[in-house]
């Protein structure tokens, strides 16, 4: 399979999570950005955010939500399989419990709750799911593809590469996270700019902690995607050292 993006587009991918925190979603705000690569084709993390985040009640008490899974050492994100029904009911009675009285609850529980009383053998279909519903109310319309579709065959830097080339994209878009384990001259040889894109909750959501960006969305609804942007930094990467890729 191929993904195509105009000349000069722009590439984002990321593992897919389990609700992911706002500084996930920040990089697709960008009009340009048609595409969210959700790299399932790689090893699934056990202490990653692949399957868990953190909600929280009124008061701002943080509590862990975590899908189990069954999964092998080595294992690639897209054959890791949820292991159970018992966590879904129990995710739901705490989203209930923490947001039933949450300003924006109406909006989005009936949309909540077809998820959390569906059947899920996947990880990965589960929080592809839940990443549209976030997206769709943070009102940012993107193309979610999966990695595993796109029969790439490199790994680390030259993985990246070769997205940049199968989609015709100039620009590789990453968070802070992973500027450490990129290899630039790699990227500088074959043309590719790197922009980095850091997030700092802004004063009316840091008071809550690092939280799901299911939080926002339930207490500040068509406002959310605003205030997340505020927090939200873009600058070039010119580091010319290389790493191993």
């Amino acid at each position: 399979m191929t993904v195509e993006h105009p000349s000069g587009g722009i590439v984002v991918a990321h593992q897919p999570a389990y609700l992911p925190w706002p500084g996930y979603v920040t990089r697709l705000f960008d009009p340009r950005v048609e595409q969210l690569i959700l790299l399932d084709h790689v090893q699934f993390s056990e202490r990653g955010w692949q399957n868990r985040n953190i909600v929280a009640d009124r008061r701002g008490n943080p509590t862990r939500l975590t899908v189990p899974v069954h999964r092998r050492h080595g294992q690639a994100i897209q054959s890791v399989t949820v292991a159970g029904a018992d966590w879904a009911r129990r995710h739901w009675r705490t989203l209930v419990q923490h947001y039933g009285n949450a300003r924006y609850w109406p909006q989005w529980s009936d949309r909540l709750h077809a998820v959390y009383h569906a059947r899920w053998d996947m990880l990965v279909e589960l929080n592809v799911a839940l990443l549209h519903l976030l997206l769709d109310g943070l009102d940012t319309r993107v193309s979610l593809v999966r990695s595993s579709t796109l029969g790439l065959t490199q790994a680390k830097t030259r993985m990246l590469v070769e997205l940049c080339e199968r989609t015709g994209a100039q620009r590789l878009r990453v968070g802070t996270g992973a500027v450490d384990y990129l290899d630039a001259a790699m990227l500088r040889g074959a043309g590719i700019r790197v922009e980095v894109t850091t997030y700092q909750p802004p004063p009316a959501l840091a008071a809550r902690g690092p939280l799901s960006t299911l939080d926002t969305l339930l207490h500040h609804g068509p406002n959310a995607r605003e205030l997340i942007a505020a927090g939200t930094g873009l600058s070039a990467w010119d580091r010319t050292e290389a790493v191993p890729a």
